[in-house]
């Protein structure tokens, strides 16, 4: 069955991590919240840790539900992670936590964020042979701090399709919705030129954009991607567990991490959900509900798994 599966079938994970950093002082960057003397007592063991978890958390969504209750097992062929600081944390998730023996290889961003933090793929190379890879500068503009690049990966399926997948990291709200909207925007307009670069030069082509945005369905950067010809397959994604959404603000469930497609692949999907498994929520006491199990809560280590929950979104790959 898990062969059959291969052949069928694609899928694209997008997940936030939450602060992944290794260890180690970077002098360019502001990462001293993340060492071991730092506020937040980042250390080796709690690095490897969270390592280990990331892993067990892609390992496990994995499963595929089938319609007559059944479950098979198949790795995400490709994986969209925001927040990951450096080449180091992906060498060693890759071959150094439970995900060593899965044979994702994996492509990032080299941004100007000023905490170091970037976006990065992993993708399987038995399932999507990369040949193009690329990332987007967003330059700031009055009053915005430097922010993440886009990553831009070209590949070809085992189906022999060609897909372009690309991440996205946008600027948070900190600082309040309203004053950073533009930012926002900023980032969706970059996106949006090198999609429109991408079609000129490739008639329909396939189209993949995955990650946290930092905006619900319907906020203006969502509603400027859909004007320009993007459907989001995440809009209606809910777990299976109780979550309504990848993040979980003061008791309310919405989602700021989103899967957009277009071109042929959009006529080819299947479904979209977010991955909830039970061991990835906690008792939410105060609002009287459940809600992701943090890493942190500020500087107080809850030794969790993320604050944000992944989405899983499956595309048909055979007619």
């Amino acid at each position: 069955m898990i062969s059959l599966l291969l052949a069928s079938f694609f899928t694209l994970m997008e997940f936030n991590v939450e602060n992944l950093f290794d260890c180690q002082h970077d002098s360019l960057k502001n990462d001293t919240e993340f060492l071991p003397d730092g506020s937040y007592h980042w250390t080796r063991s709690r690095y490897w840790n969270k390592l280990q978890k990331i892993g067990k958390e892609i390992l496990a969504a994995a499963e595929w539900q089938n319609h007559d209750g059944t479950a098979d097992y198949v790795l995400p062929d490709l994986v969209a992670l925001c927040e990951v600081e450096n080449d180091s944390c992906m060498r060693d998730l890759t071959r150094r936590s439970l995900l060593r023996n899965a044979g994702y290889e994996y492509v990032m961003t080299s941004s100007p964020d000023q905490r170091g933090i970037d976006v990065a793929l992993l993708y399987s190379p038995l399932s999507f042979r990369l040949y193009n890879t690329q990332s987007f500068r967003v330059k700031p503009t009055e009053g915005m701090k430097p922010t993440r690049d886009i990553l831009y990966a070209g590949g070809v399926l085992t189906s022999g399709d060609t897909v372009h997948i690309y991440v996205i990291h946008a600027p948070s709200r900190s600082g309040g919705e309203n004053a950073t909207r533009p930012f926002r925007l900023l980032v969706a307009s970059r996106l949006c030129e090198a999609i429109d670069s991408l079609r000129a030069m490739s008639n329909d082509p396939s189209i993949l954009v995955a990650g946290d945005f930092n905006d619900y369905s319907g906020n203006a950067s969502m509603k400027y991607l859909v004007a320009h010809g993007l459907t989001e397959v995440s809009a209606t994604a809910v777990g299976r567990h109780g979550a309504k959404g990848t993040y979980c603000y003061r008791g309310q469930w919405d989602s700021l991490d989103h899967i957009f497609a277009a071109g042929p692949i959009l006529g080819r999907f299947s479904e979209c959900y977010i991955f909830d498994a039970p061991w990835l929520l906690e008792r939410d006491e105060k609002y009287n509900g459940v809600k992701p199990r943090r890493n942190y809560v500020g500087p107080a280590y809850k030794n969790g798994y993320s604050d944000h929950l992944p989405l899983v979104a499956t595309f048909k790959t055979d007619e």
